[in-house]
C-alpha cells in the first residue's frame, strides 16, 4: 500500500526511484555513474543490501531494493548521502567538469530549501518507494527499470545497456552482482493468465 511513497515496511522487496535536483543530467558522465555503481557494490557488501533491479538514467536512477536486516531507508539514505558528497566534492575540486558553475548554480539553489542542506544538494527528497507485494507488479516494476533505456532511445536491446541489470537478466553477466527474481519474465512485459 503507498502512503505517500514513504518505505512503511522496511523488510519489504521496494521499487524505487532516486532523482537528481532540478533534473540535472549528472549522469550523462561516466565518473559520475560509476560512483553510483561502486556506492551500490559498497552497500551489497557492507550494509547488506539486496539489488535486484537497477538503471542509471542521465537524472535518476530506478533500482529494486531489499535490506533483509530491517534497515532499507537507512542505506537508501545513506547512499544518496555517500553518492552526493562524492559527486559535489568532484565537481567542486576538478577542473575537468565542463558543467561545474552552472551545476553549481542549480545545487545551491535547491538547497536553500533543504534546511539539511548547507551548500548543495543533489538528490531530491524522498526515494519515491513503492512496496512490491505481487509478482505481477514485481515484473512490471522489473520491466519498466529494464526498458527505460530503451524507451529513451538509448539502446535498441534493454541488455546493451551497460547501466542496467537487464544484462544479468539475459546473459548471467553486468557490471554489478544482482540477485535475480525468479519470475515469469519478458521485456514486453507480464501478461496475466
Amino acid at each position: 500500500m503507498n502512503r505517500g511513497y514513504k518505505i512503511e515496511n522496511q523488510n519489504s522487496l521496494h521499487f524505487l526511484t532516486m532523482t537528481t535536483v532540478g533534473w540535472i543530467d549528472i549522469f550523462s558522465r561516466k565518473c559520475y555513474r560509476d560512483m553510483l555503481i561502486d556506492s551500490m557494490k559498497y552497500c551489497q557488501k557492507e550494509k547488506g543490501l539486496y539489488i535486484f533491479a537497477y538503471v542509471i538514467m542521465t537524472n535518476h536512477i530506478h533500482c529494486i531494493w531489499l535490506t533483509p536486516n530491517g534497515n532499507l531507508s537507512n542505506v537508501v539514505r545513506d547512499f544518496k548521502k555517500y553518492t552526493s558528497a562524492m559527486i559535489i566534492k568532484k565537481i567542486i575540486d576538478e577542473n575537468g567538469e565542463s558543467r561545474s558553475d552552472w551545476l553549481k548554480i542549480v545545487m545551491d539553489y535547491h538547497a536553500k530549501f533543504n534546511h539539511n542542506n548547507s551548500n548543495y544538494q543533489l538528490w531530491q527528497n524522498g526515494n519515491h518507494a513503492i512496496e512490491l507485494e505481487s509478482p505481477q507488479f514485481i515484473n512490471q516494476k522489473l520491466n519498466y527499470i529494464h526498458l527505460n533505456p530503451v524507451r529513451a532511445a538509448f539502446v535498441n536491446e534493454p541488455e546493451h545497456y551497460i547501466y542496467s541489470s537487464a544484462s544479468n537478466y539475459t546473459s548471467g553477466k553486468g557490471i554489478i552482482e544482482v540477485n535475480i527474481l525468479d519470475l515469469p519474465l519478458s521485456f514486453e512485459g507480464y501478461i496475466p493468465n
